[in-house]
């Protein structure tokens, strides 16, 4: 697909989304559903810098909290596929913590580190860790043995065989992986914002609900999907330049 065609098809995803939207709100003629035009108007007349701010912060702490589980993860995942041992110790941690709903421990993160943005990255780390450590652990496990030997026999150390071997082979994982987490990530974001917070996207989402400003709630929540696009568009580009290979 050549970029023209790429481009022309995200817009009309979104002509599509935004005919659904309208009709919607045209069928159920309810003020707790207001039409795109509407919530574009009152994007524009009541609040854009404020709403850019609440944005801002939004992104800064799913990019820090992302950032933070791939320094983390993608080590442990890769000395865990290639290390039996280590995976033999590493793996029973992380099966028994990863069944633990993170989001209940939001509270004890609060009370332990404030209510600022710190807990809230933690909170989203401690859910998408995992997801990246165990995508990046079986990527690393799949990589035939016949091809480590043969750059081996070349003279290749273990350093170099993870710099040119292990991490080329599982970095389109991992960048899968980052997709998927990203997800999650907005999801709890959310969650974290809207519990004794005064901004992010969630804080001005349930701001807008308690002050029935439908209109400001829609334009949060079309922030919050706008944050999300541009992030996975962000990845699909970084996944062109790293992983040429990948395509061909």
């Amino acid at each position: 697909m050549t970029d023209a065609r790429r481009v022309l098809s995200y817009l009309a995803s979104v002509v599509f989304m935004l005919l659904i939207w309208w009709l919607l709100a045209l069928i159920i003629n309810n003020p707790g559903l207001p039409d795109p035009l509407k919530v574009f108007h009152s994007l524009v007349e009541k609040g854009w810098p404020e709403l850019a701010r609440h944005m801002y912060v939004s992104t800064y702490r799913v990019l820090g909290s992302l950032a933070l589980a791939l320094v983390v993860g993608v080590p442990l995942g890769l000395l865990a596929g290639r290390q039996p041992l280590f995976d033999a110790f590493l793996a029973p941690l992380v099966y028994l913590l990863y069944p633990v709903p993170k989001v209940a421990l939001l509270p004890v993160a609060m009370v332990l580190l404030g209510i600022g943005d710190s807990t809230r990255m933690l909170v989203i780390f401690m859910v998408v860790v995992n997801q990246i450590l165990i995508t990046t652990r079986d990527a690393a496990r799949k990589i035939p043995p016949q091809l480590l030997l043969s750059v081996a026999s070349l003279g290749a150390g273990k350093f170099s065989l993870y710099r040119q071997v292990v991490i080329p082979a599982c970095l389109p994982e991992i960048i899968t992986a980052v997709r998927i987490s990203l997800g999650s990530a907005i999801s709890v974001l959310f969650l974290s914002e809207t519990i004794a917070g005064n901004s992010g996207l969630g804080y001005y989402i349930l701001d807008g609900l308690f002050r029935a400003d439908y209109g400001a709630m829609f334009a949060g929540i079309l922030a919050m999907a706008l944050m999300g696009l541009v992030l996975y568009i962000l990845l699909n580009f970084l996944e062109y330049l790293l992983c040429p290979w990948h395509r061909l």
